[in-house]
């Protein structure tokens, strides 16, 4: 079943934790994160057991032939993981940069106008 016709339904758990921390919604093209074609599936890196284990380190997007060979070829299997951890590890990086400049932009605003007050009654006490 495609992704998009799963959209339709409700959407699976570990789906959601997925397109969450990557940003993606529901009209969002997901591509297979090791051949780039379009995403089918949410692959489990390591199988899904009773207690769920959705968390995203464990849950990689991938068309049907990269997840055929993922749950058939642990080689295979543990390249996905390497290369999904450097995918999180890049969106970890980017939110650590965005939420610095974030950080940065509010500081600087707070300091204009703290400064601004200061400025207009040193500019009125000149008047006089």
């Amino acid at each position: 079943m495609i992704l998009k016709e799963k959209r339709k339904k409700k959407l699976q758990h570990h789906t959601k934790v997925y397109m969450s921390f990557f940003g993606y919604d529901e009209s969002s093209t997901i591509l297979c994160e090791m051949c780039e074609d379009v995403a089918v599936d949410i692959h489990h890196l390591e199988r899904r057991n009773k207690i769920k284990n959705d968390y995203i380190e464990n849950l990689i997007a991938v068309c049907r032939d990269c997840h055929i060979k993922a749950e058939s070829d642990s080689c295979f299997n543990m390249y996905c993981r390497i290369k999904h951890l450097e995918n999180v590890c890049v969106q970890v990086y980017a939110l650590i940069e965005l939420n610095k400049r974030l950080k940065n932009y509010e500081e600087n605003r707070n300091k204009k106008t703290e400064a601004k007050p200061k400025q207009s009654t040193i500019h009125k006490q000149n008047q006089v």
